[in-house]
């Protein structure tokens, strides 16, 4: 007996892209669209937050090697972008209001000027840490809603492969092409989602980072306040 032939077919997913039409196309595109768009936040951020940390570092050495608030402002302008640094800069710029407020007899009193500096210090924070989050609710967006899209692409190409089934030709081989590409939407939403994810929980993690700086960094500030401008 001759032996038996199989015929094997060889799947190119980037044809299957190329190959689709219609609504899984558009899928397809949504998504690619969408992991570009992530890998360019992932990237940006990565720097920007590498940056802001050795600024960070610098500027809070600096404000505990400096003996005059003066001096730590030089430094929070070398290190404009640093959180912490325009946490001070945005404190100390009250600070200034308040003793000329209080040089000129306005009233209010020094509790009334230290509170003002705490306010500023508490909003001024919540800005930070508002700059810091700007893009990263995307990658969360991504790794939630991607892998729904690709399952929708998917769903969508499978009910239209069985337009192509011909009763004169086999089925697989007239469905299976087309199933492919359908399959080849739910691949791509997860590739886009599971660096999104991971990504999504890693910037988070530094942005607490942060925000814990930049509050323990106010506690300190006003402290000092207490102790050298605004003495019973």
């Amino acid at each position: 007996m001759p032996p038996e032939v199989t015929e094997t077919f060889d799947i190119n997913v980037f044809q299957q892209v190329l190959d689709s039409r219609g609504m899984v196309l558009l899928v397809l595109l949504v998504l690619i669209a969408m992991s570009i768009a992530c890998w360019f936040i992932i990237a940006f951020k990565w720097l920007q937050f590498r940056k802001l940390r050795r600024q960070s570092e610098a500027f809070v050495e600096t404000f505990w090697r400096s003996e005059t608030l003066d001096g730590v402002w030089d430094a929070s302008e070398r290190t404009g972008e640093a959180p912490v640094a325009r946490v001070f800069r945005a404190a100390y710029t009250e600070l200034g209001r308040v003793k000329a407020g209080n040089a000129q007899g306005i009233a209010g009193g020094e509790d009334y000027g230290f509170q003002n500096i705490e306010r500023t210090l508490r909003r001024s924070q919540q800005s930070e840490q508002t700059r810091l989050e700007r893009m990263v609710p995307f990658l969360a967006t991504t790794g939630s809603a991607a892998p729904f899209i690709g399952l929708f692409g998917t769903v969508w190409g499978i009910m239209n492969a069985f337009a192509y089934i011909h009763p004169d030709q086999p089925i697989l081989q007239t469905v299976t092409p087309h199933i492919a590409q359908a399959l080849v939407a739910t691949a791509i939403g997860l590739l886009a989602a599971i660096p999104a994810v991971m990504a999504y929980n890693y910037f988070n993690s530094k942005i607490r980072v942060f925000a814990v700086e930049m509050e323990n960094f106010g506690i300190d500030f006003l402290n000092i306040l207490k102790r050298h401008f605004f003495r019973k």
